[in-house]
């Protein structure tokens, strides 16, 4: 059997496995409109990222590691301070990919150099690797973007490519991204998640969500949650599913997939807490160009359906991809 057969009917079995579990547990995943479409394969088919000792060239290995710094260190570099440039707000690209994007659930890179150029809903266009770097830039970093000529855009491309130079061309390995945590037959309770937070999380981002800074104050040891050096409102982590899911697997400070500290409760709820509080507000006026695609969880209308802006926020969701699914 040729080689790209197998990887084709390793990925229709996965996908198989996946959809019936799935449907089994009550959830149906769809897989997202791309260029090529990816699938999803079952933890039994683990990643890991590959060796900096294994790359030769030395051209190449230096721009991959400048790109880990630039994604480790993003505020020493390109912060408000930055020794190149004076761009975003002081957050690292790290402290929302953690382990420089290699953490499994923890938001990593594994699947970008495997499903990009992609078409994502958001922009209704078919992306460049580049242009999602730029869009973290933009949005999680509310800062501005890089010229695609800039020799940081192209290390940050060439470190995220060779993070995923492993997977097959069109695979989602198990543990990319971000968990897909099961929604509350309730809307997220930002009151209940203050008392989470207070418990949990209180200690490492502080009392006003602000962060900590490291002691050269070039870059945050935990990153601020709200306030004017958060991530603004048109950043991925706004959406409750995504805040709840990386919570979920990666918070308190230690927690792992393998041992997780949060109920899906106090993540979906202490979620709703850290996005109901003050931060930058960026309006891109082109996002989500057909509103037929907007998901349940965008806090942003018009919508295609008649349900409020605040159950589009806080949920229940269920009951608005139920009615969804009926019209389709």
């Amino acid at each position: 059997m040729k080689p790209k057969l197998i990887i084709a009917c390793i990925t229709a079995v996965a996908l198989l496995f996946i959809i019936r579990t799935n449907r089994e547990s009550g959830r149906i995943t769809k897989l997202s409109a791309g260029l090529p479409t990816a699938a999803v394969i079952p933890d039994s088919l683990k990643w890991t990222p590959p060796d900096s000792a294994s790359i030769h060239n030395l051209e190449e290995k230096k721009l991959i590691l400048y790109g880990k710094e630039l994604v480790s260190n993003t505020s020493l570099f390109l912060g408000p301070k930055g020794s190149v440039k004076a761009i975003s707000n002081g957050m690292n690209c790290q402290n929302c990919h953690l382990k420089a994007g290699t953490a499994p659930w923890g938001n990593n890179y594994s699947a970008v150099a495997s499903t990009y150029p992609k078409f994502r809903a958001r922009s209704g266009a078919v992306e460049s690797i580049a242009n999602r770097v730029n869009d973290c830039l933009e949005r999680s970093l509310n800062g501005r973007s890089l010229p695609d000529t800039s020799l940081e855009l192209q290390a940050f491309i060439s470190y995220i490519r060779w993070v995923g130079s492993n997977v097959p061309k069109g695979v989602v390995p198990a543990g990319s991204g971000i968990v897909s945590v099961k929604y509350l037959n309730r809307p997220a309770n930002p009151a209940h998640g203050e008392q989470v937070y207070i418990l949990k999380c209180g200690r490492c981002h502080g009392a006003a969500g602000d962060g900590l800074m490291n002691a050269e104050r070039t870059g945050y040891v935990y990153p601020p949650l709200w306030g004017p050096h958060s991530y603004n409102d048109a950043a991925g982590l706004f959406r409750l599913s995504k805040l709840a899911g990386y919570v979920k697997e990666n918070m308190p400070f230690g927690t792992t997939y393998k041992k997780t500290e949060l109920t899906d409760e106090e993540a979906w709820d202490v979620a709703a807490f850290i996005n109901s509080q003050p931060r930058p507000h960026k309006k891109f006026i082109h996002d989500w160009p057909n509103i037929n695609t907007k998901p349940v969880d965008l806090p942003f209308g018009p919508y295609a359906d008649t349900f409020s802006q605040t159950q589009h926020k806080y949920g229940p969701f269920a009951v608005i991809e139920k009615s969804r699914r009926a019209k389709s």
